[in-house]
C-alpha cells in the first residue's frame, strides 16, 4: 500500500477493536439472584465436568476467636466481613481437569483432528491464546494417582491461569476464591473452629488428615460441610487469590465497619500466597476454618531450574485449589490476572 493509502490511526484502531471483539469470548451477563442454584459445568471438546454449588454471601465474622485451640497471631483480630453470593467447585480441581489446560491437551486434541482454528467458535480461540505451564522436570503427581485426585504442585500463578483459561472456555468468570469468600464457604455458618463443631475428634467423618491418610486421596469421598462442599477442610490445602500478610486483619480491623469483600490483591511476587484449609499432611489444627497458611521458596527446594518455575512447586504435594464464580464481579477483581513474570517478579 502506498503512503498516501495508509489507514488513519483511528481507523486502525477501530479496525483493531473489531477484530478483537470478534475473537474474544462476549462479557459474561450478571445471572439474576433467583439463578444461584446448583449447576454442572462441561470443558468444551472432553467429557470432563465439574459441579458449581450457590454460596448466599452474606456479614460474618472472619478470623478466629483468641480462645480458640492453637489460635495463630495472623488469625486475628477478628473482623467483621461482607461477601456477595457465589458458586464454589462442590470439590478440589482433579488432574483430569487441570492437564486439559496445563499440558495443552485441548490444543493437541485439535491440532490431532486437523480443526481449523478459524472455524473455532470465539470462546475456544480465546481460551487457546492462555499462557500454557512450562513443562515441569518430573511427574508433578508423584505417584499419588491422577484420575479423580485433585491437582497438586502448581504455583499460584499456574492455579491463577488455569482460572483464567477456564473462564475464556466457558464464557464465565471463573477465578480463585478472596480469603474473606473461602472462610465464608468452609464455615458453611458456623462460627465454631470447624464447620461441623469444635471437636476435632470426629474430623476423621469430614477430612483426609495426617491421622487417615499418606498421600492426597481422590476427592469427594468425604461428609460434605453445610455447603455441600467437599474436603474443605483436609486432602490438599487450596490458594486463595490474595497476598500473604500476616497483619492484614490489623488492617481490615482498623478501617471500622464491615470490611465489604476485603483482598489483599496478588503481585509480581511469587511469595509469599494464602493457601487455606490444611491437607492430609497436616495436624488437626490445620484444618480449621480459620488456619491460614502462606507459600514460600521452601516449596520449591527440589526445583533444579534457576530461575526456578513460576508454574511448579516441586515440594508443595499438599497444595491444590477449587474454582469460584462470583454473581456479581466486585470492582477490583473485573478482569484479574496473575501479574508474574518469570525473572522479572520477586521471589
Amino acid at each position: 500500500m502506498r503512503p498516501a493509502e495508509q489507514p488513519r490511526p483511528r481507523v486502525l484502531a477501530i479496525l483493531a477493536a473489531l477484530a478483537f471483539a470478534s475473537a474474544a469470548p462476549a462479557q459474561e451477563k450478571p445471572p439474576a439472584s433467583t439463578d444461584l442454584k446448583p449447576y454442572t459445568e462441561t470443558i468444551a471438546g472432553t467429557d470432563l465436568k465439574f459441579e458449581m454449588l450457590p454460596i448466599p454471601g452474606g456479614t460474618f465474622t472472619m478470623g478466629s476467636a483468641p480462645g480458640e485451640t492453637k489460635r495463630k497471631d495472623d488469625e486475628g483480630p477478628t473482623f467483621t466481613a461482607t461477601v456477595g453470593p457465589f458458586w464454589m467447585g462442590k470439590c478440589e480441581v482433579t488432574w483430569d481437569e487441570f492437564d486439559e489446560y496445563a499440558f495443552s491437551k485441548d490444543i493437541k486434541r485439535k491440532q490431532r483432528e486437523n480443526v481449523d482454528p478459524a472455524k473455532l467458535p470465539a470462546t475456544e480461540r480465546a481460551a487457546d491464546a492462555v499462557t500454557r505451564s512450562t513443562k515441569p522436570y518430573a511427574d508433578m503427581t508423584f505417584g499419588f494417582g491422577s484420575r479423580g485426585n485433585p491437582a497438586i504442585c502448581m504455583t499460584h500463578h499456574a492455579a491463577m491461569e488455569y482460572c483464567r483459561w477456564l473462564s475464556a472456555k466457558t464464557g464465565k468468570t471463573y477465578r480463585l476464591p478472596t480469603e474473606a469468600e473461602w472462610e465464608f464457604a468452609a464455615r458453611g455458618g458456623a462460627s465454631t473452629a470447624y464447620s461441623f463443631g469444635d471437636d476435632a475428634g470426629a474430623l476423621g467423618e469430614y477430612a483426609w488428615f495426617v491421622e487417615n491418610a499418606e498421600k492426597p486421596m481422590p476427592v469427594g469421598k468425604k461428609k460434605p460441610n453445610p455447603y455441600g462442599l467437599h474436603d474443605i477442610h483436609g486432602n490438599v490445602m487450596e490458594w486463595c487469590l490474595d497476598l500473604y500478610q500476616p497483619n492484614a486483619y490489623a488492617s481490615f480491623a482498623k478501617a471500622g465497619g464491615a470490611a465489604k469483600g476485603p483482598v489483599v490483591l496478588p503481585t509480581a511476587k511469587e511469595y509469599p500466597y494464602v493457601a487455606r484449609g490444611g491437607s492430609w499432611d497436616d495436624d488437626p489444627d490445620k484444618l480449621r476454618s480459620a488456619a491460614r497458611e502462606a507459600s514460600n521458596p521452601e516449596w520449591s527446594v527440589q526445583d533444579p531450574q534457576r530461575p526456578q518455575s513460576i508454574w511448579w512447586h516441586t515440594d508443595a504435594t499438599n497444595v491444590g485449589f477449587r474454582v469460584v464464580r462470583p454473581v456479581q464481579e466486585q470492582e477490583n477483581l473485573k478482569g484479574i490476572r496473575s501479574p508474574v513474570v518469570k525473572g522479572k517478579g520477586s521471589r
